[in-house]
């Protein structure tokens, strides 16, 4: 989660990303995960909460791959509607998402970031 944080979002300080993990590890118990496995190891997952992606997280190296894909296919099997948040300027989350028929719903600056979230949906 840090590591991938931290890499997508350039934009944002690392300092928010470490500040932001003891809660994010606290609470992701409560999500639920879908895993992707490669050799018995985790190398990619997705949080979801209800029908909120908290995000999709796959290692470096191993992006563009379809990991990602596969993890969303797995939670538009399990839901009829998604719904996210993602950074405007994390333009290949967005074009991900967007190639991956979620729209855009609204959007709004964070604020604990300053910076322009979009809301996306997704609707089976």
């Amino acid at each position: 989660w840090l590591t991938c944080n931290i890499d997508a979002h350039n934009f944002i300080s690392e300092e928010y990303w470490k500040n932001n993990y003891d809660y994010v590890k606290d609470i992701l118990p409560s999500a639920e995960l879908f895993a992707y496995y490669k050799d018995n190891v985790i190398v990619g997952f997705l949080g979801l909460t209800n029908s909120y992606i908290a995000g999709i997280f796959v290692n470096k190296k191993l992006r563009s791959l379809g990991i990602g894909k596969k993890l969303l296919d797995t939670a538009k099997e399990k839901r009829s509607v998604l719904d996210l948040s993602v950074y405007e300027k994390n333009t290949g989350a967005v074009d991900f998402y967007l190639k991956n028929d979620f729209l855009t719903t609204d959007k709004d600056i964070d604020t604990p970031t300053g910076e322009l979230e979009y809301q996306m949906q997704w609707k089976k």
